[in-house]
Parts: structure tokens; sequence; C-alpha cells
């Protein structure tokens, strides 16, 4: 079930690599997330579906037994018991192909990786905003060109 990033162009081709069972769950997340965030651009991207809007927001992946989701917030009280039901690592949850898809969890991390990315842009903006832009230097003097030099050489005589 490894797609070959070589024919990988869409979301669409990326799905079309699974078994049926399998490609009908990653559309219902691909559905969910596009909900949750209308105004991501969906891409490949390290061969898996990514999702960005004002950095990454989620990947998703099938596997042989599981759907990875990527980044998981685990860290995120709000989302910790919820989370504890899943195998995975740091940022990653597991979701077992033989159990169903949480897509209201799904929903709400992406709201939440929407929110978070867009409040550390707002951050970022103000912060710049914030700091003196650099004293503009005055542009270099433009060089005269040098005169045109003349010839040393005698001319030839005719004979």
């Amino acid at each position: 079930m490894k797609p070959k990033s070589a024919t990988l162009q869409t979301v669409d081709d990326y799905i079309a690599t699974f078994p049926r069972g399998v490609r009908a769950n990653l559309r219902k997340i691909r559905a969910t997330i596009r909900k949750a965030a209308p105004n991501a651009e969906e891409r490949i991207s390290y061969r898996m579906p990514g999702y960005f809007q004002r950095g990454v927001l989620i990947y998703f992946a099938g596997h042989e037994q599981h759907i990875g989701l990527y980044p998981a917030p685990r860290g995120v009280p709000q989302f910790a018991a919820e989370l504890s039901a899943y195998e995975g690592g740091k940022g990653t949850i597991r979701l077992p192909l033989d159990r169903p898809i949480p897509l209201d969890l799904i929903r709400r991390i992406v709201k939440f990786r929407v929110a978070e990315n867009l409040a550390k842009a707002a951050a970022k903006s103000k912060k710049a905003a914030k700091t003196k832009p650099a004293a503009k230097r005055p542009a270099p003097a433009k060089r005269a060109e040098p005169a045109k030099r003349r010839s040393t050489s005698k001319p030839t005589r005719k004979s």
C-alpha cells in the first residue's frame, strides 16, 4: 500500500492507490478536513496528502492496519483524554482500520490547528510591525565613465 511518488499528483491519485474500504475512510477524512478548513491548500507533500494554511495544518496517510494523522496535538489538554484512546507517537495518531474513524475529533483538531496557525501569523506580523525598519542607506554614487583612451599606435602609411 505504499504509493509511488512519481505518479502522485493529487490527493485523488493518492487515495486511488488503496483498497476500496480504506479509500472510503480516506475520502471521509479528506472531506472532514476540507470542511473544517475550507481555505486550506491541499497538496501532496512527503508522499501523502497535506493541508496548509499559514503553515502545516494536518497530513493523513493510509497504512496496512491504520490511518495516520500528523501532527497530532497530543500535548494539548482539551484533546488529551480522546487521544489517549489511540496509539501513536508524540505528534501522531494511529486510527485503526477496524474501528470507526473519529471524524468529529479530526474536525476539532483541524479547527484547532487553523486557529493556532492564524494566531502565530498574527503575532508574527505584530512583532514585525513593532520592530523599526533598518535605516536606508543612500544609494551609492554613480561612478563617472572613464574617458575614452586615445590610441597610442601610429597610423600606418600607405606606400
